[in-house]
């Protein structure tokens, strides 16, 4: 396979589970963790190594190294991988998901953003999600019934129990305050201002097809989709919180290994489940319009990530990173028409959004 983001908490998570079923990994392409990555190179032996600054370059311990973006696009063109694990985070792993299927490589995809941005131009028959809470959806369809409505659940984020009078203090250390696991940066604030929710339910949409879509907090991060079927029946997932299980089911023709405990009801003892509010959370009160219009996600995904980076530079609070996505989107009122529009909306949202 071809792995991209290797360094990350899906790509070493992706290794693993190379590990247990003895798949051969042909690239492995890393951010700056080469500590990390050369430890993988020694595990894995990739034939091809992509890196994201030359500068590091003399620090990797391999022979055939290639770097940033072209890098890893001439990458997946010259490999003979029939697979591409897309763990990149944000936007930048749209061209390496238009490339795969250029090349007509099966994805597994925990990149989102590929299809927030992109969907009406990504052909997802080759995808296959490694999202927990799309993993989970896909589980429950087999074999298909008649539904009703498809529902994701979310942890609620660092900020699901804090006053709301608070909120407006809350600090980047805050943010990253997952109350379940530890994940990336930006990964976690969308967690706490729930972009990461509407994120996947825009990313359900363009999998799944038209339908009706929703989310729920379940704090416990134990159940990650449920299904209402037309016969009044509903059915869930529940997992510990781990993403060996859709990697495993990506990247295997066959899973028949055990690769989670399964969950001990007795010790769980109870569950709960939230609303969404958008008190807490404004960013979900465009949830339904954007559904109606998915198109426009690359508008409320650019806008996202530039409000993220002034955060993180201590130039805005937590509140006016959903503030300023809202901004965007009433500006922003046009879907694009091709893949190229895309691109150019990203550039032309990102633009605006640094001079509020």
């Amino acid at each position: 396979m071809i792995l991209l983001g290797s360094t990350g908490s899906i790509g070493v998570n992706a290794l693993q589970i190379a590990a247990q079923f003895h798949l051969d990994v042909d690239v492995l392409a890393a951010g700056r963790n080469i500590t990390l990555l050369n430890q993988q190179i020694q595990q894995h032996r990739p034939r091809v190594v992509v890196i994201a600054d030359e500068a590091d370059r003399h620090r990797v311990a391999h022979p055939n190294i290639l770097v940033g973006e072209a890098g890893m696009l001439d990458a997946i063109e010259g490999s003979d991988a029939t697979q591409v694990v897309n763990a990149i985070v944000g936007f930048a792993g749209l061209k390496p998901t238009l490339k795969a299927i250029a090349c007509n490589k099966a994805i597994a995809l925990a990149n989102k953003e590929s299809l927030v941005a992109g969907g009406s131009f990504v052909d997802t028959a080759n995808i296959q999600p490694i999202d927990s809470e799309h993993f989970g959806l896909w589980y429950l369809m087999q074999p298909s019934k008649p539904l009703r409505k498809m529902t994701i659940t979310a942890s609620g984020g660092a900020f699901r129990d804090w006053p709301l009078e608070r909120l407006k203090d809350a600090s980047l250390e805050d943010a990253l305050k997952h109350p379940n696991w530890s994940m990336g940066q930006k990964i976690t604030i969308d967690s706490a201002s729930m972009m990461n929710k509407l994120f996947e339910l825009l990313e359900a949409r363009w999998l799944f097809g038209e339908g009706e879509y929703d989310a729920i907090i379940e704090t416990r991060s134990l159940i990650h989709a449920l299904i209402d079927f037309q016969d009044g029946s509903t059915t869930a997932h529940m997992a510990h919180a781990s993403m060996q299980l859709p990697i495993a089911y990506a990247l295997c023709a066959t899973v028949d290994q055990t690769i989670l405990q399964p969950v001990d009801l007795v010790q769980v003892g109870s569950l709960e489940f939230r609303a969404i509010a958008c008190d807490r959370y404004p960013i979900w009160q465009i949830k339904e319009a954007l559904l109606k219009e998915p198109e426009r996600g690359v508008i409320v995904n650019a806008a996202n990530e530039a409000a993220i980076e002034k955060f993180v530079d201590k130039k805005i609070g937590f509140l006016e990173i959903s503030h300023q996505v809202l901004q965007a989107y009433d500006t922003f009122t046009t879907a694009p028409k091709n893949i190229d529009e895309v691109f150019l909306l990203d550039t032309e949202v990102r633009r605006y959004v640094a001079l509020l």
